[in-house]
């Protein structure tokens, strides 16, 4: 049987009903596909359909497919149910090994044997995974951030017996919902972005525990200063800028002693080897392509107004609402009887 291509996917089984197993029903149901979600808790239902009805506001506001509603949401317990008739299956059961090899065994013989299915797994790498499923080359690893109806990366990857067709034709498929597909060319434990937030994660917590921020000035000094930047360029970049019009070539002869391990830091810095070197450079230059620094200062600036004045407007309306909660007047004592 011909595997579906992306642009001929209908209908999409959501295995699970968590926070992203949740979200990712939200996301395919906000581009007009036909979403079945299967979770074996009777209350599961409602909680997702109370996500739904959170979320759907914020994504009339952005932007939903012809033809998208709530309505086209099915829910079973059943898990053949869900499966039967799937032109794509994400699953999103909770990360415990054990469970999610059984689960991904009995989503492989169930449904149809062309359908690719991705698994919303936050840590564990496709081959500890997928052990006991016949068809191992059509299960990828399909990994969003929370929400994944707003957020637009997923991490795509698979094991050595993940056929490419299958991540290639993932990542087209996530790219016909508005996502931003980062295919991965090697299993990474804990992928690239996951690892990237573990590092900023535990250096937090060792500034905390040493007494050397509060949480509150460590959440600052992400959400006010580098977390703005982030939004539009990672650090290679933001080191192109700083070199200033010598761009990358400077920054590196620069803050060449930045790599020596500076004491100060719970995080070990590697050896800045003529090889890394020249993969940085030849990197950003890919990054920049014919962009003039001239050209990326202008674009970074103008991100940086529209993310402040977003910013400005919604914090002007939160403060507005608390004086109005604080300034209404409790109901009377007849009227509260």
């Amino acid at each position: 049987m011909a595997r579906p291509t992306p642009q001929s996917v209908r209908r999409i089984a959501c295995i699970g009903t968590g926070l992203m197993g949740g979200g990712w029903a939200v996301h395919f149901l906000a581009h007009g596909y036909d979403v079945v979600v299967q979770d074996p808790d009777p209350g599961a239902e409602a909680k997702l359909r109370r996500l739904i009805g959170r979320a759907w506001p914020a994504l009339k506001s952005f932007g939903v497919a012809r033809g998208a509603t709530p309505k086209r949401l099915q829910f079973t317990t059943s898990l053949a149910e869900a499966v039967e008739g799937a032109d794509f299956i994400q699953e999103s059961a909770p990360e415990r090994i054990p469970i999610k090899i059984k689960l991904l065994a009995e989503i492989d013989r169930l449904a149809r044997p062309d359908v690719v299915v991705s698994s919303s797994t936050s840590g564990f790498i496709m081959s500890d995974i997928y052990g006991e499923c016949r068809r191992q080359a059509r299960m990828v690893v399909g990994h969003p951030f929370n929400p994944p109806y707003l957020m637009p990366l997923v991490e795509v990857g698979g094991g050595p017996k993940t056929s490419k067709d299958a991540i290639d034709w993932a990542c087209r498929f996530y790219e016909r919902t508005n996502m931003y597909a980062l295919k991965m060319d090697v299993e990474v434990p804990g992928f690239i972005a996951n690892r990237l937030q573990q590092a900023l994660w535990y250096e937090a917590l060792h500034m905390l525990a040493d007494g050397q921020a509060t949480v509150e000035q460590l959440d600052a000094a992400l959400c006010e200063g580098p977390g703005l930047r982030w939004a539009m360029m990672g650090h290679f970049m933001l080191l192109h800028l700083a070199g200033g019009e010598g761009g990358i070539d400077h920054a590196l002869a620069h803050f060449g002693s930045a790599s020596d391990d500076s004491g100060y830091t719970h995080v070990s810095k590697p050896k800045m080897t003529p090889k890394l070197v020249e993969e940085i450079r030849s990197g950003v230059k890919r990054l920049v392509g014919r962009r003039s620094y001239g050209d990326l200062v202008r674009w970074r600036d103008a991100n940086l107004v529209g993310f402040r004045k977003t910013l400005a407007q919604t914090k002007t309306k939160a403060k507005a609402k608390r004086r109005v909660s604080r300034t209404r007047k409790p109901p009377s004592k007849a009227r509260r009887r």
